[in-house]
């Protein structure tokens, strides 16, 4: 078998990554055709089908998903290589909004120390307001907030659907308020879900304020209810909508913004929106509570 070519290998991984030839040639800066002429070569040297493509679908074949590990870390080697040459440090600052703050963030940051050894990632978590300035100073490099950050520009990495949660513990009695457990008043789902609620005509007290974590808490120890994403909604949680009668809340999107172009950050930012789209791929999980 001869060597495998990294640009190859990289497409591969690309396509993998965001299921789409033409998503992978943007991600990539090149073109659909170029990208296809890689990936073929690729699979004629390793005499494997690798990705299966149909008018409606991109996926990995079997062999493509027993090859998928082994070739990131074959691109990981490739660039571990290059910077113990160049020894040449990077820091790249990152904002995250705290409601954003998931499950995604730990393999965000193992697949961006895999990408660059040599990157020094700087995380802050904070209010997406007050990132959003930052961003707008130059202080941050990046920042991943959802799209009620008042911004209307920057990649969206996937949708924010919300429910209302609770514990499977939580008893709400005919006639009594609503017991809501919210985020500080500068939160934008928490006005909506009031919006929602007096429009709907619901009664409601707020027994609870807090951010995510103690939200998450407040939730699992039967306290309340509270309009929360589905993302960060925790197996000791239920969606009670339904029961509840309820009104639907409005999904938003998760959204990058970066004004940097230069060719080592663009790599950068295609690792976070390639973690984002796998994750969202990986956690399409339904969670119910059925009607008393």
């Amino acid at each position: 078998m001869s060597a495998l070519e990294v640009e190859a290998v990289r497409a591969f991984v690309m396509i993998a990554d965001l299921q789409s030839f033409t998503r992978a040639a943007v991600a990539l800066g090149s073109t659909q055709g170029a990208v296809s002429v890689k990936l073929k070569r690729l699979e004629e040297r390793l005499g494997k089908k690798l990705i299966e493509r149909t008018p409606r679908q991109v996926r990995l074949s079997a062999q493509g998903e027993t090859f998928l590990a082994p070739a990131r870390e074959f691109l990981a080697a490739h660039e571990r290589a290059l910077a113990a040459l160049s020894a040449e440090r990077r820091r790249f600052r990152l904002g995250i909004a705290a409601h954003v703050m998931g499950p995604e963030v730990p393999a965000l940051l193992a697949r961006l120390k895999s990408l660059d050894p040599c990157l020094t990632v700087e995380v802050i978590v904070d209010n997406s307001r007050v990132l959003i300035e930052s961003f707008e100073n130059g202080a941050l490099d990046a920042v991943i907030a959802r799209s009620d950050d008042g911004r209307r520009d920057g990649e969206v990495l996937g949708p924010e659907h919300f429910g209302w949660f609770a514990s499977p513990s939580f008893k709400h009695h005919a006639g009594e308020p609503l017991r809501i457990a919210s985020h500080p008043s500068v939160c934008t789902v928490r006005e909506v879900a009031v919006h929602l609620l007096n429009g709907a005509g619901i009664p409601w007290v707020e027994v609870f304020v807090g951010g995510t974590t103690a939200v998450i808490a407040a939730l699992s120890a039967g306290l309340a209810v509270a309009a929360f994403p589905c993302r960060l909604a925790t197996a000791d949680m239920v969606e009670v909508s339904e029961a509840l009668n309820l009104p639907p809340i409005p999904s938003q999107s998760i959204v990058l913004h970066s004004s940097l172009t230069d060719a080592r950050t663009r790599e950068t930012l295609r690792a976070i929106t390639a973690v984002f789209s796998e994750h969202r791929r990986n956690s399409n999980r339904q969670i119910s509570l059925p009607a008393a």
